[in-house]
């Protein structure tokens, strides 16, 4: 059975169930006041009539009737009882509504108490069928009890006037039913529309598989309400803001977990914020920001996704090896191929000699450089890499010299050759182009490494275009660039933050012959102060 079905099942059958019940309770209710109040007004009559004089004196006639009669029956008029009988001590009767009843005894049997000197309320069966009376002794002036007033109302009049108040609560009983279903439907369109339709197993189940993705989801998640409480945070999340994951921050205030936060004022701006950088329990991250919006465009909350900036930039490192190691292949395979096609030729040519020359020199600049770097880089990432950038510089007609006096042999395992690639590829890179946005013909870079002391160091010296004085302060800010072209402006910074994580420095200087110089220093051991 559908939820809105039941929903509509069970409102509508408490209301049936609660109406009938008060309804019913009501006419109880109503019954017994009904009695009660007519009880006591048949009582004050009785006691009214009982305290008249020409009622008492007519006890002493021959005839008492004669004198009680007509006056009993014009009170009884007045009042609307439905009968005022008057009997002696014996109980005859003095008085009655049918006179050819008076004369005869009472019928009841309840005026022992009265007979006492009692005045009491009782219901039962007369002459006249099933009543309420109101009974009270008369007293003649020696205090002394002569006879009994009794006033009645019949049962079954206040039985019709109490129907009368039941049909009309009913009639409302129905219409409060009738009400009360179109609200139960009403209610469960309602809910069916805020939960758009769904059924309580798939709220489950889609609220099961929201956990799962937001689980399995890298970026850190946080959502809070309108009021700034959070709502929801993923586990990135919590060991972003508590490595130890002892903090429970749902339900928290956003601005006491993250007092940096910027979720409110997304909140009550509206605008998302993309790609911003804040600082998270000591660490930087990318945050972006994005405003919840429900069906009337109002803004109900808002919600954060935040990564480690670290794991952005070695995914960015990894993506930039892979394209230096493209272009190294790719300008080797077409510094060989232009090669192999000149000896090719001198071989048609019969030029034995020249083609012999040729190789010869290629293989010793070749080896030369192997050598070297086998004898003092004999690490194969970093030889990789300048073996890459050499063939990468032939090609771009640039001349890329490697210090002689260049040694990187002690390099401790505990320093990323990740990082120092970064450093040396980007650094490479940069006086590259820096050398052939020149005009002049002698395009060179050169390169020193040394891990002499405690420190390794990398200096990489160009004699290119240099960097403008306006320029300098900005140099290693992400994005910034003096290249008027899209996605540049990211090298120096990735260089930066490579050089941080090692703990390192990093400088520069601009050759006064043109042309800069970029030194970083990283030391061997962490924590060491350079």
């Amino acid at each position: 059975m559908r939820l809105q079905t039941r929903l509509i099942l069970l409102i509508g059958t408490l209301l049936f169930i609660i109406i009938i019940a008060l309804t019913f309770t009501f006419e109880r209710m109503l019954v017994t006041t009904l009695q009660k109040n007519v009880g006591a007004s048949a009582l004050k009559i009785a006691k009214t009539v009982a305290l008249m004089d020409v009622i008492k004196d007519a006890f002493d006639d021959e005839n008492p009737s004669e004198i009680i009669q007509p006056i009993v029956e014009k009170i009884r008029m007045e009042t609307d009882a439905e009968f005022i009988v008057i009997g002696n001590r014996e109980g005859v009767r003095y008085a009655h509504p049918l006179p050819d009843r008076i004369g005869k005894e009472m019928i009841g049997g309840d005026n022992g108490p009265v007979l006492n000197g009692e005045s009491i309320v009782s219901e039962a069966v007369g002459s006249m069928g099933p009543s309420l009376r109101g009974k009270t002794p008369i007293y003649d002036d020696h205090n002394q009890i002569i006879g009994i007033v009794s006033v009645g109302i019949l049962l079954k009049d206040i039985h019709e006037s109490a129907a009368t108040y039941r049909n009309a609560m009913i009639f409302f009983a129905a219409i409060a039913l009738m009400v009360g279903c179109g609200g139960a439907i009403a209610i469960a369109n309602g809910v069916k529309r805020s939960i758009h339709g769904l059924e309580p197993k798939e709220i489950g189940l889609l609220y099961q598989e929201k956990r799962a993705i937001l689980e399995t989801i890298h970026e850190g998640i946080i959502a809070i309400n309108t009021e700034g409480t959070i709502t929801l945070a993923n586990q990135t999340a919590l060991k972003l803001i508590d490595p130890l994951e002892k903090m429970e921050i749902t339900g928290k205030q956003v601005r006491d977990v993250i007092p940096e936060s910027r979720l409110l004022e997304v909140i009550k701006s509206g605008n998302a914020e993309i790609d911003q950088e804040m600082v998270i329990n000591e660490s930087t991250v990318v945050v972006n920001r994005l405003p919840i919006f429900d069906r009337q465009q109002q803004v109900v909350g808002a919600v954060s996704s935040f990564r480690n900036k670290s794991e952005l930039l070695r995914l960015t490192e990894e993506l930039t090896q892979v394209k230096r190691y493209t272009e190294a292949l790719r300008s080797q395979t077409h510094e060989y191929s232009n090669k192999l096609y000149t000896i090719y030729g001198l071989i048609q040519l019969e030029s034995y000699q020249e083609a012999m020359d040729i190789i010869t020199h290629e293989t010793d600049v070749h080896q030369s450089l192997i050598h070297f770097l086998l004898r003092e880089i004999p690490d194969p990432i970093i030889g990789g890499i300048l073996i890459g950038k050499f063939n990468r510089a032939n090609e771009l007609k640039v001349s890329l010299e490697i210090d002689t006096k260049s040694m990187f042999k002690d390099i401790p395992g505990a320093i990323s050759r990740n990082h120092l690639v970064t450093i040396i590829g980007n650094l490479i890179d940069n006086a590259l182009e820096a050398v052939l946005a020149t005009s002049h013909d002698n395009k060179t870079v050169k390169v020193f490494l040394t891990d002499v002391g405690k420190a390794l160091m990398i200096v990489i010296e160009d004699n290119g275009v240099g960097i403008e004085k306006d320029a300098e302060n900005r140099l290693f800010e992400t994005g910034f660039s003096t290249k008027n072209e899209v996605n540049r402006g990211y090298g120096l910074a990735i260089v930066k933050q490579a050089v941080q994580q090692l703990q390192g420095q990093i400088s520069f200087h601009s050759r006064s012959e043109g042309g800069v110089i970029f030194t970083v220093v990283i030391p061997k051991e962490k924590g060491r102060e350079l």
